[in-house]
């Protein structure tokens, strides 16, 4: 039996087929070829147990979803109830999920479960840091693929658990032309051209310009959007100014909690973060179990 689990408005769940296939390469590593040998040295197969998963840190919860199938993987039969679901704000001490079940397969699944919600609520609460950041301006924060190969779609979900939004998902589903492209490709014009000649009318096209100069260069070709790669705060106003809206205009490079409100403040549509998956810090959470274990 499982709790029905609640996500705030407009937040898409992750495909099952991922969170299946990664919990299991997950628990697969973690037991090897013998498996759990403490557990199962001091456990007795039918023994169970409540367990109150907290959080240690204030922040915002994301992978409960994942943590549950850890623990189902083991055990098919656990409870799992959920107190605060993805993209909620939680404070020290605040109760997650509570996890009920045999005693084993909670100890032998506990820290794979945790390694994922630590993980992904980690970038979430790093994630709100940036959105509440900028809070009041047009912008919005988004992210980029410097990701944990393999983790990427439960880290992209992260960030939308904590408010920001998805860049591009992968190489596949929208057209990034950066400035060694248009070194290859011998000019912005021709590696726009050729970009628009291969997409289908649902892609986006994106540049990258490193001056105000290449950007006037750039508009006339009518690209969806600009990144604006590493400019100071008179350029991205500037580049605001000369776009007029033509264009979505995206912020990139030099972005910390420091500086990202004065982006913001520019104008500019977009802000990406790489740093919300490459730099955040594992959200501290713990598992306890809540009473004595009855046969």
């Amino acid at each position: 039996m499982t709790s029905v689990q609640t996500s705030p408005s407009g937040l898409s769940r992750l495909p099952r087929g991922f969170v299946d296939r990664a919990v299991e390469a997950a628990l697969a590593e973690d037991l090897g070829l013998a498996g759990d040998i403490t557990t199962d040295a001091t456990v007795s197969a039918d023994r169970l147990a409540r367990a109150v998963i907290a959080a240690r840190k204030s922040g915002v919860v994301s992978g409960v979803e994942i943590a549950e199938a850890a623990f189902r993987a083991l055990d098919a039969s656990v409870t799992f109830e959920v107190e605060a679901a993805d993209g909620s704000r939680v404070e020290a001490g605040e109760v997650i999920a509570i996890v009920s079940g045999h005693a084993r397969a909670i100890l032998t699944a506990e820290r794979v479960a945790l390694n994922f919600m630590g993980r992904m609520s980690g970038i979430a609460t790093l994630t709100r840091a940036y959105v509440d950041a900028v809070c009041g301006t047009r912008a919005k924060i988004v992210d980029t693929r410097k990701t944990t190969p393999g983790l990427r779609a439960f880290e992209k979900y992260a960030v939308r658990c904590g408010g920001g939004g998805n860049h591009r998902t992968g190489l596949f589903d929208a057209i990034l032309i950066k400035d060694n492209h248009i070194v290859a490709a011998g000019g912005v014009a021709s590696a726009l051209k050729a970009a628009r000649d291969r997409a289908g009318h649902m892609v986006k096209v994106e540049v990258e310009v490193d001056t105000l100069d290449q950007l006037r260069e750039v508009l006339p070709l009518r690209p969806d959007a600009v990144l604006l790669d590493n400019m100071s705060i008179e350029q991205l106003r500037e580049a605001v100014a000369i776009t007029k809206g033509s264009a979505l205009l995206e912020a990139s490079g030099g972005v910390n909690l420091d500086t990202v409100r004065g982006i913001a403040e520019t104008g500019v549509d977009l802000i990406s973060v790489g740093a919300l998956t490459h730099s955040s810090p594992v959200l501290d959470l713990g598992l306890d179990f809540s009473s004595p274990a009855a046969a």
